[in-house]
């Protein structure tokens, strides 16, 4: 497949960039600063900015699908699904956060006096743009949330998926960079979750 990943050189976009590479698939690269994404077989770096709606668009055009792996804090979702809608791409992935997650019926992870402060800023915006994506309806869009515990780690191939509930297990809820890489992908190969959250834990 053709892809589009923004957010190429970050922790979580660069996983996902090498899992994809390792794949077969093409992938253009897109970073503010391109020099950072690694040199991977089938990887195209391109410098993009979210805030640079036109230029993205015209990067992003004539892909398969455009996966997000952004920050949330300083991110317009609207401006950033607007500039989706005009590259003409249906298919529409974010790396998402765990604070939307339900620990209980309509009990999210985020308001639980355990969710720490200093993740607060990130969290909630990655809550506010799920509840955006759920009014999108013209986009193929998946928002992939991790587990409460979210690190660089090994490439195992061995987690669970679940939906709206945060995955847990007696060691606490975890998953790693690299094994979330993976259910992403396989997401992107084998579309299970349209219009959907879904969630990956061991």
């Amino acid at each position: 497949m053709n892809i589009a990943l923004i957010g190429a050189s970050g922790n979580v976009g660069s996983r996902i960039l090498k899992e994809l590479s390792d794949r077969g698939h093409r992938v253009t690269a897109i970073a503010r600063h391109p020099e950072r994404i690694a040199a991977l077989p089938s990887v195209t770096a391109v410098a993009g900015d979210w805030q640079d709606s036109a230029t993205l668009a015209d990067t992003l055009r004539g892909h398969d699908a455009v996966i997000s792996s952004l920050p949330f804090q300083s991110l317009d979702v609207a401006a950033l699904v607007d500039t989706v809608r005009a590259s003409g791409v249906s298919r529409f992935l974010v790396v998402g956060g765990a604070g939307s997650l339900e620990v209980a019926p309509g009990q999210m992870l985020i308001d639980q006096p355990s969710f720490p402060d200093e993740y607060k800023h990130e969290a909630r915006p990655g809550v506010a743009f799920l509840h955006y994506l759920r009014t999108v309806n013209d986009l193929d869009w998946t928002f992939l949330s991790p587990s409460a515990l979210f690190v660089p780690g090994e490439r195992t191939g061995q987690f669970r998926l679940g939906t709206d509930t945060l995955l847990s297990n007696e060691q606490g809820s975890s998953i790693s960079y690299e094994d979330y890489a993976i259910a992403m992908a396989d997401e992107i190969e084998q579309p299970r979750h349209i219009r959907q959250r879904f969630t990956v834990g061991y």
